[in-house]
């Protein structure tokens, strides 16, 4: 086969960007203006668990300018950083850093709304919990979705509850589908996280997570890579020798026999990871970011395959 197969794309890629999404949706650049909002989290606190996700460190919010200026500081401070290449984008305001869901509704409120006043600022990204999720929270995410463009962003990781409770994720499969499922019902885009490479975890289970993340048709997915980071349980386990990170030939392989079982229409929109690399253990040949994308896009051309050649729409798994 020659050109590119693939129908969502405008360049080599044989998988549904989060650019092209953006493009086709703004008609412009759009990037996101990462936020820590002092957040904490329920799987932090002991509501759920204490100590976190095992290879959870500072909740995801590295990449962000820290809870100690504003939302307003920090938005100013990301949208200079996009405009010094791209003049003319705007962002979506991404709350990060762990569960961006769990305060009181008045909270989410000020917060949420005081991202979207600011100048530059298209929407709204917000990243938590599926059982972090208030119906009066859920109401007005409802509302926000009718206003402005707005992704709920889901950590899953993994359907197994196997590796849920490896991982000490504090959540089991069921209760996250409770939680999509009543985003969905109020017509809220969904992005799934999954991680590939968690303790215990074999090829065929993590192709599974994404052919069930497919048959829920889910609006987006992130796909990240386990990075083993500095003062987390998982690297204490990684130094024990109970945890041995993915080789490169192994996440190539997985990410594109996970991208030919999700939909087409499902937007990709990460496909390794970001760690902060001074700080990371393992694997390392992950902090080439560029060099991985580019591996992928390699391996989906010599397989002649793409994302949702094995899609089966009409094969419902999840009820």
């Amino acid at each position: 086969m020659t050109g590119n197969p693939f129908l969502f794309s405008n360049d080599n890629k044989r998988y549904h960007t989060l650019n092209y999404h953006m493009k086709s949706v703004f008609q412009k650049r759009v990037f996101k203006a990462v936020i820590d909002a002092g957040f904490t989290c329920p799987n932090l606190d002991g509501t759920k668990g204490t100590g976190g996700c095992t290879y959870c460190r500072n909740g995801s919010g590295a990449f962000t300018h820290g809870p100690d200026k504003s939302v307003e500081e920090q938005i100013r401070a990301e949208l200079a950083r996009v405009r010094s290449k791209w003049k003319n984008a705007d962002v979506i305001a991404y709350f990060q850093s762990h569960t961006n869901t769990y305060a009181p509704l008045a909270v989410l409120r000020n917060l949420y709304e005081k991202a979207l006043a600011q100048d530059g600022v298209c929407g709204l990204s917000i990243a938590t919990r599926a059982d972090a999720l208030e119906e009066d929270a859920m109401d007005y995410l409802e509302e926000l979705s009718h206003r402005t463009y707005l992704t709920v962003e889901l950590g899953l990781q993994s359907i197994h509850d196997c590796t849920a409770e490896r991982i000490n994720r504090g959540h089991t499969w069921a209760e996250f589908l409770a939680g999509y499922r009543a985003l969905k019902a109020r017509g809220i885009r969904v992005c799934v996280h999954m991680i590939n490479g968690l303790p215990g975890e074999t090829a065929p289970m993590m192709i599974e997570t994404a052919e069930t993340l497919g048959s829920l048709n889910v609006d987006a997915v992130k796909i990240h890579l386990l990075q083993i980071m500095e003062d987390t349980v998982l690297a204490r386990q990684y130094e024990n020798g109970e945890v041995l990170p993915m080789t490169k030939e192994e996440y190539l392989d997985i990410v594109c026999r996970q991208l030919e079982v999700l939909p087409p229409q499902t937007v990709i929109e990460r496909i390794t990871g970001d760690g902060v690399h001074d700080k990371l253990i393992a694997p390392r040949w992950g902090v080439d970011k560029i060099a991985v994308l580019g591996a992928i896009d390699q391996t989906l051309a010599a397989r002649d395959t793409w994302q949702g050649k094995y899609y089966k729409p009409d094969e419902k798994k999840v009820l």
